[in-house]
């Protein structure tokens, strides 16, 4: 299995080994809620019937569901592994270290602190730079959503943003030269119940 992994890693171009990487996902599952198998528990007998009238299931997993948490801590693994540090991303942009700090403090850049250090998302470069209508996304997303919300936001094909005949991501939108203040009205949704 080590050997199957190494390879899907490398294909992906994650820079960690098998081990390395188990142990991300190790840790990310302990940082993760536990799991709870009956998500009527969370609700009261009211609220119960509440949601399922409008047609929700509030029943466990099936045997032929998908863990969710499984799908969230991969999603969790990769962003933590392909972010950058802020060597890395002043590097990228060609500036002083203190430029990144500058433009994270002003929202500028996206990044979250980990165990003491700023990370960086790599979907917000580009080859020449920061990605094209950055700072007007960023300003439009709520402040309360994590940064696994902007990522799958900003990387996950959407209708709203049309390449060609197929769905485009907002990045690969913004990339092509569409109208950021497009995704920007789509981001600053986000968290919003529909």
């Amino acid at each position: 299995m080590t050997m199957a992994l190494e390879t899907v890693l490398a294909k992906a171009g994650l820079r960690v080994t098998a081990d390395e990487f188990l142990t991300l996902v190790e840790d990310v599952a302990k940082r993760l809620s536990p799991p709870h198998p009956e998500p009527a528990a969370y609700f009261t007998p009211e609220q119960q019937v509440a949601l399922t009238d409008v047609g929700l299931d509030l029943g466990g997993l099936r045997e032929d569901d998908f863990e969710p948490r499984a799908r969230a801590l991969a999603a969790q693994t990769v962003l933590l592994d392909t972010a950058l540090t802020v060597t890395d991303a002043a590097r990228v942009l060609d500036v002083d270290t203190s430029r990144i700090r500058h433009r994270l403090a002003a929202g500028r850049l996206a990044g979250w602190k980990d165990r003491g250090s700023w990370r960086l998302p790599a979907w917000q470069f580009s080859d020449s730079g920061v990605l094209p209508g950055l700072e007007v996304v960023l300003a439009a997303m709520p402040s309360d959503q994590p940064p696994l919300v902007l990522a799958g936001f900003m990387t996950t094909p959407q209708t709203d943003f049309p390449l060609g005949d197929a769905a485009g991501t907002p990045r690969a939108w913004l990339l092509a030269g569409g109208d950021p203040r497009r995704v920007a009205a789509q981001a600053e949704m986000l968290g919003t119940p529909a």
